[in-house]
């Protein structure tokens, strides 16, 4: 089997979506893992798995990590929170990589966040430090590396990934470590698409798609699947969702060579 699909989907920590109240919305960690089960990917890429804790605890095990594992025995997982802050504001945190096939050579990069002040709840705080994970599986009989990752919303403190670019060189940086076969999702939380997608083309990766929104609070495309190597996306398919302030971003792939 020479094609494979790869889910990206920031799932808010479980977190539904309401309209008229999505900051008050139920947590309800089993229609999302319905969701996550029903999309039968051979790659899950998540991000806010789990819901920041005060004074930034974070428990072990991950509780929804330990969950999701359970939902999906056919897969190998590994999952990273960001480094514990006790500046952590309550909202979704930690990455996850679930595979049908093995995950090796695991490994995680911290991002540093820059001291960009700005005002929560009318206290003055400064944003904690984001991650990366990656591993290496088999997808379509094939060796590949897989990245997921979830940066700083920095037009969200009135600023731009554009003016403190050292999240985004850094991930840039870690693709650059090795020349294979290479996924990177995630959401990147930058509101100028065309100048993530210009900077990850100069680093030889293609996105999936950069026109259908992504974001329920605004319309942005802030979930990408990246790509480079012998690989051709045949299909893909962005998926509104009750489950998440985020939609489901599915791409199937197929290996060209």
């Amino acid at each position: 089997m020479s094609r494979f699909r790869v889910l990206q989907f920031n799932m808010q920590f479980g977190q539904q979506w309401d309209d008229a109240e999505p900051d008050n919305a139920p947590v309800d960690l089993v229609k999302t893992i319905d969701e996550i089960l029903a999309q039968d990917a051979d790659l899950i890429l998540l991000q806010e798995v789990e819901r920041a804790l005060p004074g930034g605890q974070q428990v072990e095990p991950p509780p929804n990590y330990t969950r999701l594992r359970a939902a999906l025995p056919d897969y190998h997982g590994t999952f990273t929170y960001p480094r514990a802050d006790p500046r952590e504001l309550p909202f979704g945190l930690g990455l996850a990589i679930f595979s049908r096939a093995p995950l090796s050579d695991v490994f995680r990069r911290d991002l540093p966040s820059p001291p960009v002040e700005f005002n929560f709840f009318g206290t003055p705080t400064t944003p904690t430090d984001r991650v990366l994970l990656g591993a290496i599986t088999m997808l379509g009989g094939r060796r590949i590396r897989v990245i997921n990752t979830h940066l700083l919303a920095f037009f969200m403190l009135k600023s731009s990934s554009e003016i403190h670019r050292d999240q985004r060189a850094r991930v840039v940086a870690e693709l650059a470590a090795e020349n294979g076969p290479t996924l990177l999702t995630g959401d990147f939380n930058v509101s100028n698409t065309g100048s993530l997608v210009g900077q990850m083309a100069e680093a030889g990766f293609a996105t999936v798609q950069d026109r259908e929104i992504t974001w329920r609070r605004q319309p942005m495309v802030l979930d990408h699947v990246f790509y480079r190597g012998p690989l051709r996306p045949v299909a893909h398919a962005v998926t509104p969702t009750p489950t998440s302030d985020h939609h489901l971003l599915v791409a199937d792939f197929e290996w060209t060579a």
